[in-house]
């Protein structure tokens, strides 16, 4: 099809008018799931697109950001003109779709939209889910934009997510843990097949997970993937302020620490570099790329500072293993006065396995309800709360949730707001209100 063109003044719909028609192809609008390949394949067809430049894609529990920022960070040091595509947003829709890490423009978006419309009604009407629709659209503006790597992030799961209907050049499981049961399976085996479901025949097929699943394995051998396990064929070692990187015949010493805070994101570092070294005769990187990204990469909302005095820290751990990951990270950084937890959470995570990690390293609970689809309310929290120890306050949202957190705590103490992507995105937002911190949308 021809590349979209924006003519100013034409007749097409505003985004926010654009993404209120997403919203009303599914019963349960932005967070509608229905799972399956089918129907955004019939529309793709339609589309006509083509994979146009190699193609990364990233699934696994957590991690998934991290490693697709870090991706985008080494390849834009390369001088790799980098899409990225991934979800959820925090502050605005075009976080998602990214473009030499900016995200892309309000009328690069919308007409993309109307492609994809005009592509859905073509094939009969299809009732696309708003996960599938924005997944289809980002390919219409990366293809239109000449992009030389396309780096998908997986939204749920990946055998049957919309990603998975693009074909990996090398795909990246940074770990399997238990989320989304109701849709992935009980069990990390269950879950670990659905995320090797993004591996393709052939082609480098990556795990950074330490303990991956035997379901993972055996679905990489059973397709003939070229399967590369951290610990077995790369790996990354820490020595100070530096690491030593190796897969294959690749060694790299005396590498910058990711910018990026946590001992998880070396794991995530290295599955990215992995990636990169696999995809080498396509796409060259020099070791002072590699160097130059690791220093560089940004990416709102991972154990994230955004403010000191009290110090204002943001995370969107919600699940137990990232809220272990928050829990050391908080360790590793001690605070000379109180911790204040501001949290809200979704009703379908394990709400009792992520908030147990935070035990005896919180005084002051606000406890918020989240007032959005799946939400879990403010009491419901509160009860797994209660028996962690500390004072316990619960709040109708994050917004009035943290304005009591600031207003209690002291210059030494520090504000930990973490659950969901919405009660982060909450807290960006009042901090951008009150003039503390100038956060840009989007910021990776």
């Amino acid at each position: 099809m021809p590349p979209l063109s924006y003519a100013p003044g034409s007749d097409v719909k505003r985004l926010n008018d654009w993404l209120t028609h997403l919203e009303s192809l599914h019963p349960k609008g932005q967070a509608g799931i229905e799972l399956g390949l089918e129907r955004v394949a019939r529309v793709k067809a339609e589309l006509r697109q083509r994979q146009h430049c190699p193609v990364i894609v990233v699934g696994g529990t957590n991690g998934k950001g991290s490693t697709c920022a870090t991706l985008e960070a080494i390849y834009r040091a390369a001088g790799v003109r980098t899409a990225c595509y991934s979800s959820p947003h925090l502050l605005a829709y075009n976080e998602r779709v990214r473009v030499d890490g900016v995200p892309v423009s309000d009328a690069d978006l919308v007409l993309a939209f109307a492609r994809v419309e005009a592509a859905r009604q073509a094939a009969g009407g299809i009732a696309l889910t708003y996960f599938e629709f924005g997944t289809l659209a980002a390919w219409e503006v990366f293809a239109a934009q000449g992009v030389g790597v396309a780096i998908l992030e997986v939204g749920l799961g990946g055998r049957l997510d919309a990603v998975n209907v693009y074909d990996a050049d090398c795909a990246v499981v940074t770990g399997v843990a238990l989320d989304h049961t109701d849709w992935l399976g009980t069990t990390r085996e269950a879950i670990g097949f659905e995320k090797a479901g993004i591996y393709r025949a052939g082609r480098p097929a990556l795990c950074a997970d330490p303990a991956p699943p035997e379901s993972l394995c055996a679905h990489a051998a059973s397709i003939g993937a070229d399967l590369r396990l951290i610990g077995r064929d790369f790996t990354a070692t820490a020595d100070g302020s530096t690491w030593t990187f190796v897969s294959g015949d690749t060694r790299w010493e005396k590498l910058p620490l990711p910018a990026l805070r946590g001992a998880c994101q070396l794991r995530n570092a290295a599955g990215a570099l992995t990636a990169v070294t696999c995809l080498q005769s396509r796409l060259p990187v020099t070791r002072a790329a590699v160097e130059t990204g690791l220093r560089a990469v940004r990416l709102t909302g991972r154990f994230d500072i955004i403010g000191e005095h009290p110090r204002v820290i943001v995370d969107v751990a919600h699940n137990p293993q990232a809220t272990a990951g928050l829990a050391e990270n908080l360790d590793a950084l001690p605070c000379a006065g109180k911790t204040l937890a501001v949290v809200g959470m979704l009703a379908d995570k394990d709400i009792a396995g992520a908030l147990a990690n935070l035990t005896g390293r919180v005084d002051v609970w606000l406890v918020a309800g989240l007032d959005v689809p799946r939400g879990a309310p403010a009491d419901a929290v509160q009860r797994v709360v209660a028996g962690l120890g500390g004072n316990v306050e619960t709040f109708d949202s994050p917004t009035a949730a943290f304005a009591r957190a600031v207003g209690l705590a002291g210059e030494n103490d520090r504000i930990a707001a973490f659950g969901s992507f919405h009660t982060v995105a909450a807290v960006l937002r009042a901090v951008a209100a009150r003039g503390d911190s100038p956060l840009p949308p989007g910021r990776s």
